[in-house]
């Protein structure tokens, strides 16, 4: 079974930048539809985006379309969200998912892998 682990998070103010990271092990990676979920104090997880087990198939929650991009290295067992013109709602705890379905869905129950998360702040 694959596990995950994410960094990256932090505090940044709005309008500036962070990079996630997650590393995978344990597993065939490339065998992974990945997914980055969001949760806010108080809110229920969110799919943010996810990417097909080559990368050739994104999709992304549309209110971080244009803002963030994900992408992956099946070389390095490595799936990355690059998250640019942060707001203050996108502050949450940021967590990476995998499942063994060869389809990106936005449901949360369809992910049997979870990395711990990492907290992204934005400060207004």
């Amino acid at each position: 079974q694959v596990q995950l682990v994410e960094s990256g998070g932090g505090l940044v103010q709005a309008g500036g930048s962070l990079k996630l990271s997650c590393a995978a092990s344990g597993g065939t990676f490339s065998m992974y539809t990945m997914a980055w979920f969001r949760q806010a104090p108080g809110k229920e997880r969110e799919f943010v985006v996810g990417v097909s087990r080559r990368g050739g198939n994104t999709y992304y929650l549309d209110s971080v379309k244009g803002r963030f991009t994900i992408s992956r290295d099946n070389a390095k067992n490595m799936v990355y969200l690059s998250m640019n013109s942060l707001k203050p709602e996108d502050t949450a705890v940021y967590f990476c998912a995998a499942n063994q379905w060869d389809t990106i869905s936005t449901s949360a129950a369809v992910y049997n892998h979870w990395g711990q998360g990492t907290q992204v702040t934005v400060s207004s």
